[in-house]
């Protein structure tokens, strides 16, 4: 078996109880030959204290070792050789089992390989247990203190708009994010924009999140709800039972005000959230936007009993974002809207060949330049990241990061740069395909849009189309002046 000895004495022990590395040495050798254990190398931390482990360069080669497989029996003099911190034993202790390398110790007679050695090491796990739960609590405990005192926890990472340096208590104002954090609140509250189109235009801006993902609806909410930005500290915010906000000692970066605006929006939303699913006469519902604010349409139908005892209909379609007074649009008819849905189409179809060639020439020229655009954005973060795996590997090789640092930070980087290749991949892909269907699709919702009926319009609808924008455009005067306008118009992709 290959065994590593570790002999350890300081310069006070040698003094006042005359220990000798040469003593301790020799007799370790000659008890590894009467186990006939295979003596892989001595690691001899001479003059050194016992106080912990980090400062001891030939203990840290010995654990490498066996990390790497070399060793696979430690032996020691006495236990207090190779530590005299309980924690650190239970550490080594447990780093022993979990590279399956025994653990002697020849003045205690522990061997792992014997009924009272393993019994020992029992007895060191129950300790080691007691001394974790004691830890927990002292986490727990410590961290309640450092919120009630006004410091951000910053558990994982600072929020967004915000820097916790390594060794700063209080979290710093990060000027970039920060504006974003300012302009994320006014476009919500201020200019009405929804959650979805705040988002949207962030990442097509390529504003980076915190850890240079793209921006997503919860990112935005987590943002609109976190009281951090009004120099609040909040504890147990996923706990509705357990939460609680106290003042906190960092920088504010929103007012009480605009916070406040965003809370009372965001609470509007939500009762008005739930919907039942449309009846068949709607069957625009859920495809309609509306231009004005990028909130949906929400179909609002009236039924009047007539004097034959029929029911008589008139559907429409209104923004959502008029129940809570944040826009202004007005409502839609069902049938005129269906018109322009049709009139839209039609001049897709009726193309002759000439201009269709044309629109499809002008479409693909434009996806090119898009398509180019991103390719560009998705080029630089890819060189980005082989720039950070170079530097990665400098730290590595100047011991500035250990190797588990490394490959840490090299298996993120390597998903990253996975995710933005295959991203560039599909860029890459031709959209021939994707723009002539777009002349197929028109073509057969005009020639048999009328036979359908409405379930198998919204079939239709659900098949071949992501999004209607339209708006009711004021042509005059009158409050009927109005024509309505489909501003843009987003088939699904094949």
């Amino acid at each position: 078996m290959e065994t590593g000895i570790y002999v350890r004495v300081s310069t006070e022990e040698q003094v006042k109880e005359g220990y000798s590395i040469r003593g301790q040495e020799q007799k370790l050798k000659d008890y590894a030959c009467i186990k006939d254990w295979q003596i892989y190398d001595v690691y001899i931390d001479e003059g050194i204290s016992g106080k912990n482990i980090t400062a001891r360069p030939e203990v840290n080669r010995l654990i490498a070792d066996v990390q790497e497989g070399k060793v696979k029996n430690v032996l020691v003099f006495k236990i207090d050789r190779l530590t005299r911190s309980t924690s650190d034993l239970i550490y080594l202790v447990d780093l022993f089992n979990e590279y399956d390398c025994a653990f002697n110790s020849l003045m205690e007679s522990i061997d792992t390989q014997t009924a009272s050695g393993r019994m020992f090491l029992k007895i060191i796990g129950i300790f080691a247990e007691f001394e974790r739960e004691n830890i927990a609590e002292r986490i727990i405990l410590g961290r309640e203190r450092k919120v009630k005192e006004g410091y951000t926890l910053c558990s994982h990472t600072a929020s967004y708009g915000y820097d916790r340096p390594k060794g700063q208590k209080i979290q710093s104002i990060n000027e970039s994010e920060a504006q974003i954090v300012r302009e994320i609140f006014d476009l919500y509250v201020n200019q009405g924009v929804g959650v979805r189109e705040i988002a949207r235009r962030l990442n097509v801006r390529g504003v980076p999140t915190k850890h240079d993902c793209g921006w997503i609806t919860c990112n935005i909410r987590n943002i609109l709800r976190n009281s951090n930005y009004m120099g609040h500290v909040r504890h147990h915010y996923e706990d509705e039972e357990r939460a609680y906000t106290v003042k906190g000692r960092h920088e504010q970066i929103i007012s009480q005000e605009l916070f406040d605006k965003a809370q009372e929006r965001m609470q509007k939303k939500k009762r008005i959230a739930t919907r039942k699913p449309p009846k068949e006469e709607n069957y625009f519902s859920g495809f309609l936007v509306c231009t004005q604010c990028g909130s949906k349409l929400h179909p609002h139908n009236i039924y009047k009993k007539q004097a034959d005892g029929t029911n008589r209909f008139w559907g429409n379609y209104k923004c959502g974002n008029t129940v809570i007074g944040e826009c202004d649009a007005s409502e839609m008819s069902s049938k005129r809207l269906e018109q322009a849905f049709l009139d839209y189409i039609s001049r897709i179809a009726d193309f002759s060949e000439d201009n269709e060639a044309l629109i499809y020439e002008q479409e693909k020229e434009k996806k090119k330049k898009e398509s180019k655009a991103l390719i560009a954005t998705y080029e630089e973060r890819l060189h980005q990241l082989e720039g950070k795996g170079r530097e990665a590997l400098d730290f590595y090789v100047n011991n500035v990061f250990s190797v588990e640092e490394y490959r840490n930070v090299k298996r993120k980087l390597d998903r990253d740069k996975e995710s933005i290749c295959a991203e560039l991949e599909r860029l890459r892909i031709d959209t021939e395909e994707i723009a002539d269907n777009r002349f197929e699709i028109a073509k057969n919702i005009k020639e048999n849009w009328e036979q359908l009926s409405n379930s198998e319009k919204r079939m239709f609808l659900m098949q071949f189309v992501e999004r209607i924008v339209v708006e009711n455009e004021k042509i005059g005067k009158g409050h009927h002046d109005r024509k309505i306008k489909i501003t843009e118009f987003v088939f699904k992709e094949a």
